[in-house]
Order: structure tokens, then C-alpha cells, then sequence
């Protein structure tokens, strides 16, 4: 319980805001305008908003960084390149 409870009410950024804020907002007017449809899309505004996750899921689209080894890199920076002219 306590880990919801931060989850919740910690790391409040720009876009959680933006879409807590644009759920709210197709919410109220799904609601004003009898639109179950736009009522039921601004779901998953609010689900993102409230869970603190993206389209992806939380870091889905996170790309890791492959790194060679400094060794790999050195025997690079060595390697001497010897070109032939074509005519």
C-alpha cells in the first residue's frame, strides 16, 4: 500500500500533468455531450496519468545503450587504414 501511495503522489511531471489534464478534459465533455465513446478514450488518458505510464508502457521504448569495451576501442584508435587508389 505504501509504494501506491507513492506512486500516486510522487514525480509529478509535465506530461503526467498534461495527461491528467487532457483526461479530465474528454471526460467532462464525453459527459456533457452524452458521448460514451470520448468518456470511455479519456480512460486511458486518466490510467496513464494516474499510473505514472506511457503508450509503452513504463520505459518500453527505452533503447539500451550497447558499449564496446575500452580495450575494443584503443585496438580501434591503432588500427592503421591503407587505402588503394582505383583508376
Amino acid at each position: 500500500m505504501n509504494t501506491l501511495k507513492q506512486r500516486l503522489l510522487n514525480n509529478w511531471h509535465i506530461m503526467r500533468v498534461f495527461r491528467l489534464g487532457i483526461g479530465i478534459m474528454l471526460l467532462v465533455l464525453g459527459i456533457q455531450n452524452k458521448d460514451w465513446a470520448m468518456s470511455l478514450f479519456s480512460t486511458f488518458f486518466l490510467y496513464q496519468a494516474i499510473t505514472d505510464t506511457g503508450c509503452c508502457g513504463q520505459q518500453g521504448c527505452y533503447t539500451s545503450q550497447s558499449r564496446k569495451p575500452e580495450s575494443d576501442l584503443i585496438n580501434e584508435k591503432e588500427t592503421i587504414i591503407e587505402y588503394e587508389e582505383v583508376k
